[in-house]
């Protein structure tokens, strides 16, 4: 029961940066969002995992959450060295 309020916790929490993201027409402010967008969703799929008792879907939200902020990491990069030129 508390894991489900964790749950839903964890999905009001989610809709705060899906709003900035929405309101900010600042790229490094969008891109910051989208960031903890993905952090966010990463931690809601370890707690569904925990809630299943299911490992191979805890071992794609580690993934998530290594990997996931990598790849905008990168894009951030490629609009810095875009804006230098």
């Amino acid at each position: 029961m508390n894991l489900n309020i964790v749950l839903i916790a964890l999905i009001l929490a989610l809709l705060i940066p899906m709003y900035e993201a929405w309101r900010n027409d600042d790229i490094w402010q969008k891109m910051l969002a989208f960031a903890s967008i993905s952090t966010k969703t990463g931690i809601i799929v370890l707690v569904v995992s925990v809630l299943r008792d299911d490992w191979m879907i805890g071992v794609v939200a580690a993934i998530v959450l290594s990997v996931g902020n990598a790849g905008l990491m990168l894009l951030a990069n490629i609009i810095k060295r875009m804006g230098e030129v």
